[in-house]
């Protein structure tokens, strides 16, 4: 688990962890990474004796930063009724509330509000009308754009371009066959702190 010391350099992923999803979310921890960041998000537990809201709010206190992607809230059905998702708002109220709220630290605390257009919030969550929203359109190498953009407007790093971000996942993700194969893993084994300990290994020898 990474250490509460790296909290300047953490960054909290609110997002959903589906399969359609998964390339847009792939996008997100590789342009964390290769910013110089660490991705931290629910998935990197695995104790189920844990609760999930308790994991949640532990991980948001070890974070700086949080980038809560909104794009899903959409109806899904449940039984015979059609309800709307609200994980992803929850958390960023969690994470929201900690900066307003917490110590002197946590209100430093940095978050980007992603959707798939700059205008479709309001009609879901409205009181963050006058919020800055990012918009990825819904696909990785937008979701990479945005996030240089935050990240260089918001840290105190030098961030590199999208452009290039995106130039070099594209690089790593064709590389990946072959580092899955190192660590003995076909790509339906590998779970999140797989794929992040992938990025860092790959990042040593191919640094900016």
């Amino acid at each position: 688990m990474t250490k509460v010391a790296d909290y300047d350099k953490n960054v909290f992923i609110n997002c959903p962890f589906d399969d359609q999803y998964r390339p847009t979310f792939d996008a997100i921890v590789f342009a964390i990474h290769d910013a110089g960041f660490r991705a931290r998000c629910a998935l990197e537990y695995g104790d189920s004796s844990e609760n999930r809201f308790s994991k949640i709010i532990q991980i948001i206190k070890e974070c700086k930063y949080g980038i809560h992607d909104l794009s899903r809230i959409e109806l899904s059905k449940v039984g015979r009724k059609s309800l709307p998702r609200f994980n992803m708002p929850l958390e960023l109220g969690l994470f929201l509330g900690s900066k307003e709220f917490g110590n002197k630290k946590h209100q430093g605390k940095s978050c980007m509000v992603v959707d798939r257009d700059p205008w479709r919030y309001r009609a879901t969550i409205s009181d963050l009308a006058g919020q800055d929203i990012y918009c990825h359109d819904g696909k990785p190498h937008g979701a990479i754009r945005e996030i240089c953009k935050w990240l260089t407007s918001t840290s105190p790093r030098n961030i590199p371009g999208g452009t290039l971000v995106s130039k070099r996942f594209r690089l790593f993700q064709k590389q990946l066959p072959v580092l899955y194969a190192d660590i003995k893993k076909a790509r339906a084994d590998i779970v999140f702190v797989d794929y992040a300990r992938i990025i860092v290994e790959w990042l040593k020898f191919n640094s900016l």
